[in-house]
């Protein structure tokens, strides 16, 4: 397996293709160098970290064109802080929560707080898409638009259900990678270690003015809230352009670089079709071999983002994720609770899509190589 020499012809140029944290752009790296000699060390609650925080916020708003009254809204601790803060901040009595893979189900147990009634939840087997139902009673409606343990994508959608009630998705795989009506949520959150191209530990979000009305109405009530899982201080800190907390300045770097790439480029339809072109390259290319199928069957379920293969039980998927590695191609293994013989294959924004490609002929190669 790991002796196995893959031609130098068919190696990508980049050979990373994990799902978090994922590539980042030999050019983001060399902004932080430059930028990073004057910020990072510096107080996080001085002019310079503000504007810094102040160029990311108008960069995706700007990125995802945010709608008059929405607000980019930023905090400490990355999208499992942002479960526990909406149990505390956002949901008033009653969640409905979709459950198609990790991100899913991880929320709705959050939802499933003491203080709240129990979640209606939505589970759907791994490979497939969960759908709304409505339910009355229930204020909040979570999804997420990309399941990265699955790969499958979720349209972003408002939930059909009672007045007042807040559509709330989960964009930590998809947000910067694909196109979405932001006016269609109320909430669209994510951390920055996906498309974004930065590492974790903060997490974003953009709130319709229905959200933050909940957010205050909820505050200003007798519910014991922490200072660190407040939305009204991420709320109040946001617009002073800082967090609570004192942020990861490389972080933010790293982040507004890819931003600002990613609006130099072409904005969000640019990246949308680069991930199409990407995602459609592994999927085509897995119809073409006949040791590779889909995880998602059905094709409109399927992740522009993240290229779930089932492979053949004649060929041990592990030992092609092995070989790979040994050949300086990593992270293709699938997500560990799966439990399937698969490759998973991230092709975020940052990874070109001729990486991808030869990614395939990479892949192509081994299969071939390995007993079967």
């Amino acid at each position: 397996m790991a002796d196995i020499v893959i031609p130098a012809d068919l190696l990508p140029t980049d050979g990373r293709f994990g799902c978090g944290p994922s590539k980042i752009r030999g050019a983001q790296l060399e902004s932080l160098v430059t930028r990073g000699a004057t910020i990072l060390g510096t107080s996080h609650r001085q002019k310079p970290v503000k504007d810094l925080v102040g160029s990311v916020r108008q960069g995706i708003a700007d990125l995802f064109q945010v709608p008059d009254g929405y607000e980019v809204v930023l905090g400490n601790g990355g999208s499992t802080a942002f479960w526990d803060a909406a149990a505390f901040g956002l949901i008033e009595r009653r969640a409905e929560n979709l459950s198609f893979g990790e991100f899913g189900s991880k929320f709705a147990k959050a939802a499933a707080a003491p203080w709240l009634e129990a979640p209606h939840v939505v589970e759907a087997p791994g490979g497939s898409l969960a759908a709304l139902e409505p339910v009355e009673g229930v204020d909040v409606y979570a999804y997420p638009h990309n399941e990265t343990s699955t790969g499958v994508m979720a349209p972003v959608v408002r939930a059909d259900g009672d007045p007042g009630a807040l559509t709330v998705v989960d964009a930590t795989s998809a947000a910067g990678g694909a196109a979405f009506d932001v006016e269609a949520t109320d909430v669209y959150y994510f951390a920055p270690q996906k498309n974004f191209a930065s590492d974790g530990g903060l997490w974003l979000a953009l709130f319709s003015p229905a959200a933050i009305e909940r957010v205050e109405r909820i505050a200003a009530s007798d519910r014991y809230i922490p200072e660190f899982l407040s939305l009204q201080n991420a709320v109040d800190n946001s617009r002073l352009n800082q967090t609570l907390n004192t942020p990861a300045l490389a972080t933010l770097l790293l982040l507004d670089d890819q931003v600002r790439w990613i609006n130099e480029s072409g904005g969000i339809a640019w990246a949308d079709a680069r991930t199409k072109q990407s995602s459609g390259t592994v999927y085509d290319w897995a119809a073409s071999v006949d040791f590779a199928t889909p995880f998602v069957s059905e094709p409109s379920h399927r992740s522009q983002v993240v290229a779930t293969i089932d492979l053949d039980d004649a060929v041990d998927a592990k030992a092609v994720a092995v070989t790979l590695r040994a050949n300086g191609i990593v992270d293709t293994e699938p997500y560990r609770k799966l439990g399937r013989n698969q490759l998973r294959i991230a092709t975020f924004t940052a990874i070109e899509p001729g990486d991808v490609a030869q990614l395939t002929k990479a892949i192509e190669y081994v299969v071939g190589e390995l007993p079967r």
